[in-house]
């Protein structure tokens, strides 16, 4: 059964098409399935929940492990525990 569908004319700014480019690229789909998908999501209230959201989606792109982020995290209290050590002598 055909799915029915309706040709519709935007204008969008060359950042925004860009953006649209990369996604259908990233997610190997056509532009108009890109923009589906994130038309959808922004229906369902994916994607769009602010600054908290936003850094948590940062956070899952850059693909690091737990363990990494909290040995990270480790090294930077002790350069700074030592650092303000220096400080105050």
């Amino acid at each position: 059964m055909a799915i029915p569908r309706v040709k519709s004319t935007y204008s969008l700014d060359l950042e925004t098409v860009q953006a649209l480019d990369d996604l259908a690229r990233r997610w190997g789909v056509p532009k108009s399935e890109a923009l589906r998908r994130v038309i959808r999501a922004a229906a369902a209230g994916e994607g769009v929940g602010g600054p908290l959201a936003a850094l948590d989606a940062l956070q899952a792109s850059a693909r690091v492990s737990r363990a990494k982020a909290e040995a990270w995290v480790r090294g930077v209290r002790t350069e700074r525990e030592a650092s303000s050590r220096k400080a105050r002598r």
